[in-house]
């Protein structure tokens, strides 16, 4: 007995220390390409060492770390948000509107520091993110809690959420990061930090919830903080967020702490935390230079990838910063240097709507003309309805406008103060204002739509997203000329763009005989892209070029795909059973099958090109019987399966019927299993379909 506990306690040491040289392994890399953007492995291998890690742990629940990097995945689901009481306030800064501001701050400041200091005055500036503030606390070198910034007095711990975060370390210092030995972590460190969006990634994800029908969100920072205070940390882990750190509050166990803030930012990376490049220390004896930096912020926020809202200007030396003390809630050694060259205020004269080619309707407002960063602006988003009544827009209203680089201007509220009674508030209109069809918003979605397939507007925009790069690709035609074709009445289905009366054309300004030859020819050559790309312009609801391609693999055809059924389609990894409905949907609609029926009459291609089957020189012992495949098989893929009943004669389907002669099944077979049993359609494990493959040649 003793021997087997000591061999048990053995075993058990064994895989604890691989668990541990696995998390510091994957932690290595996860710096390396998070927060160097260096990455020294490929992705297939950091895969396989995360799978290993994640097995290891999952067999061995008593060595589990909430640490571990396999946490950032999430999935822990909360109540509600606890609140945290914050050891050190987080306190907000003043703000300087210009340079006379940031004068008057530094006049202060030599004011209150004694003469034999002056001298010794330095600063640090660092951009301003457009962020959520966090606070992150690490006792012996493990992160042990994050929370909000809050009041400054107290926040709520969103620990799960942050441990989701790649750029933040779970336990320092990072052995690549301090690149020395014997480095050792604090009792416990307490740093602030930024949870930020990049701007490219918050496009894309509202982009894909704008398609989906689900919630979008006004800006960056309101989608880092709603993504930071979801109550299911599984979500969280899917969205794009990422971290500065750009102070300690506090460094408790250590022999000697970092004298300034400049220092106290190198000892934040060598740790192993990521700290943003673009701050610069300057000497007061360089207050002019300082002066010119800080004021060109705006060109430093063209060239990033994420929004700033300014910059900020901290004393440097920690002993400075004590002398200089608060006033309020404010610390009289640091400041925000903001100017309003990227927004303005302005009338709302009106709020409009823009049908897209879901049908989904947009507000837009109407704007009196303003200058923003050396544009005019007219018009600007206002998301949604949801939107406009959460922060009371009313038109009439004096609002706040945003633009950054070249994104879509956005009103970002009212100037309520300003209100002199005459505002009214705005309601969704009844009916599409281009087909005055009426308009719907279906349960739980923000989206109001108009369902009418017939809709002009619509119209417009599906040709656009049909004849764009991602989907049939046809140069020479986009918007102006699905405008131009669908008001002429030479478009009025999408297949239509296959009829267009080239002849008629010539009678258009603008249209010679070179300009309609290089479309008619961009034309033709599109009715061979295939059908995953077909698929994709069709513009199906949740259905893009990666949903496409991943339907698509799974059918020879969009005949195929049309029979197909709610079940077969939810089966395909990546699908779902919202795409799969959307899919089902739009094929049992008349006008959608006379649709893709007339593309395919006029001669464009249903199967993508690298799918068609070359001539069988081998038996066919299948010929003439149709399969139905379901479960997980052995050792052949689902595509596999499917390649090797068609080469051998058989014809796959994806619903269960009377018609059907086998049922292929694996494991974890579902409702096509009980129907085939109904049905008394013979049941084949993979086993038989290769024994009976085999008999027959």
């Amino acid at each position: 007995m003793t021997i087997t506990s000591q061999g048990s306690s053995q075993g058990l040491n064994q895989i604890g220390n691989k668990i541990s040289e696995l998390r510091d392994r994957i932690a290595h890399h996860q710096y390396r390409y998070y927060v160097l953007d260096a990455p020294e492995i490929s992705d297939a291998e950091f895969d396989s060492l995360f799978r290993e890690l994640r097995i290891l742990e999952e067999q061995n629940p008593e060595l589990s770390d909430p640490n571990s990097p396999t946490v950032r995945v999430g999935g822990a689901v909360a109540d509600r948000f606890q609140k945290v009481q914050h050891q050190v306030p987080v306190l907000s800064l003043a703000n300087a509107f210009g340079e006379e501001d940031l004068h008057r701050w530094r006049d202060r400041l030599l004011s209150l520091l004694p003469e034999d200091e002056q001298a010794r005055l330095a600063y640090v500036v660092e951009p301003k993110f457009d962020g959520l503030t966090v606070v992150l606390q690490f006792d012996d070198g493990q992160f042990t809690l994050g929370a909000t910034r809050g009041d400054g007095e107290t926040g709520e711990n969103i620990t799960p959420n942050l441990r989701t975060v790649h750029q933040l370390p779970l336990q320092i210092p990072v052995t690549e990061a301090n690149g020395r030995s014997g480095m050792q972590p604090p009792e416990r460190l307490i740093v602030r930090g930024e949870v930020y969006v990049e701007e490219s990634d918050f496009l894309s994800f509202n982009r894909e919830q704008a398609e989906k029908g689900e919630r979008t969100y006004a800006n960056p920072r309101n989608f880092a903080a709603g993504s930071l205070r979801l109550l299911d940390s599984g979500i969280s882990a899917g969205r794009p967020l990422k971290l500065w750190t750009y102070q300690i509050f506090l460094e408790e166990g250590l022999d000697q702490s970092p004298p300034s803030h400049w220092d106290s930012l190198k000892h934040l990376r060598a740790f192993g935390f990521p700290v943003c490049d673009e701050s610069r220390r300057f000497d007061d004896s360089e207050w002019e230079e300082l002066v010119g930096f800080v004021s060109s912020w705006h060109e430093l926020r063209e060239r990033l990838p994420y929004d700033l809202d300014g910059m900020v200007v901290k004393v440097d030396l920690l002993a400075h910063q004590e002398q200089l003390g608060f006033t309020g809630k404010d610390p009289r050694w640091a400041v925000a240097f903001k100017s309003g060259g990227e927004e303005a205020t302005t009338k709302l004269l009106d709020i409009g709507v823009k049908v897209g080619r879901t049908g989904a309707v947009t507000p837009n407002a109407v704007l009196e003309p303003v200058s923003i960063g050396g544009v005019t602006v007219q018009a600007a988003t206002l998301h949604n309805v949801d939107y406009i009544e959460e922060l009371d827009i009313r038109i009439g209203d004096t609002v706040l406008v945003k633009r950054a680089g070249d994104v879509i201007p956005k009103v970002v509220r009212p100037i309520k103060d300003l209100r002199n009674g005459t505002e009214r508030p705005w309601n969704m209109p009844a009916n599409c204002p281009s087909c005055l069809e009426p308009l719907e918003r279906p349960p739980e979605e923000v989206a109001t739509y108009c369902v009418n397939n017939a809709c002009p507007d619509q119209l417009v925009r599906k040709v656009e997203y049909f004849v764009s790069r991602g989907a049939m690709d046809i140069v020479g035609m986009g918007s102006k000329q699905a405008e131009l074709f669908v008001d002429t009445g030479y478009v009025k289905t999408l297949a239509d763009i296959y009829r267009l009366p080239w002849v008629e054309l010539e009678e258009i300004e603008g249209y010679g005989e070179k300009r309609i030859g290089n479309l008619q020819l961009a034309v033709e050559d599109s009715k061979s892209r295939g059908a995953t790309r077909l698929l994709t312009a069709l513009g199906i609801r949740f259905v893009g070029n990666v949903v496409a391609e991943l339907v698509m693999s799974q059918f020879d055809s969009i005949h195929e795909l049309m029979e197909a059924d709610l079940e077969s389609l939810s089966e395909i990894e990546g699908v779902g059973p919202k795409i799969a409905e959307a899919l089902v949907s739009y094929f049992r609609l008349k006008p959608n099958k006379l649709l893709v029926q007339s593309l395919a009459d006029l001669g464009v291609s249903l199967a993508d090109p690298d799918r068609k089957q070359e001539p069988v020189a081998q038996a066919q012992p299948f010929s003439g019987k149709t399969f139905v495949i379901t479960g997980t098989l052995p050792t052949l893929s689902r595509a596999e399966a499917k390649a090797r009943i068609e080469a051998w004669g058989g014809k796959v389907t994806g619903s269960v019927s009377a018609k059907t002669d086998f049922l292929l099944a694996g494991e974890k077979a579902g409702s096509k299993l009980k129907k085939a049993n109904q049905l008394g359609v013979p049941i084949l494990a993979e086993q038989d379909l290769l024994q009976a493959a085999n008999s027959e040649e």
